[in-house]
């Protein structure tokens, strides 16, 4: 079985690689209400950040010219804040997922899909003129909450992803190992 070990802890955690416990029906739908209503205003906050955050950026762009790292650091600035912001929160229940709670097939085939389409995209000829794609897959909870950690990596390892530092709590991390050095 694969291991993670909390650092807080120190000890191997095996709960976050079996499938998840089947939440509630009323709890379920309460998220999926929630979610109706303050995902769009989570957007929202998100978008106007960024807009926010570009227009301070376009405002001091003077002072890159005077402070030397100026731009890295703001840079830094703007991956702190909307790089914490993630698109489909952790509290986030969509209707797929309210409908097929506990359905183990619907996870898999999930996975499967979601591992079939990066194993796709970094294994197409590549284009000299099209911009390098990212070495590394995330495979988030909600993807494979009925079926565990342990089945993405399982299904993952003979389509040539190994497994990258994780949380599988929240997600999991693949590495494409066609991209890795020669050693």
């Amino acid at each position: 079985m694969y291991e993670y070990r909390n650092p807080a802890f120190g000890s191997v955690d095996t709960e976050s690689w079996v499938p998840r416990p089947v939440r509630p029906t009323w709890r379920l739908a309460l998220q999926f209400a929630a979610t109706v209503i303050v995902l769009p205003v989570w957007w929202l906050v998100w978008i106007a950040f960024a807009i926010v955050l570009v227009g301070i950026a376009m405002i001091t762009e003077i002072f890159t010219y005077v402070i030397p790292g100026y731009e890295r650091g703001f840079e830094k600035v703007m991956d702190a804040t909307l790089g914490r912001m993630e698109l489909w929160p952790l509290w986030a229940v969509t209707w797929p997922e309210l409908r097929h709670e506990g359905d183990a097939d619907f996870y898999r085939a999930r996975v499967d899909a979601h591992l079939d389409k990066w194993t796709k995209r970094l294994s197409a000829p590549k284009d000299d003129k099209a911009a390098e794609l990212p070495k590394e897959c995330v495979v988030p909870l909600r993807f494979y909450r009925g079926v565990g950690g342990a089945y993405v990596v399982r299904t993952a390892a003979p389509l040539g992803w190994d497994l990258q530092p994780s949380d599988p709590a929240k997600e999991i991390k693949l590495g494409w190992a066609a991209a890795a050095p020669p050693a």
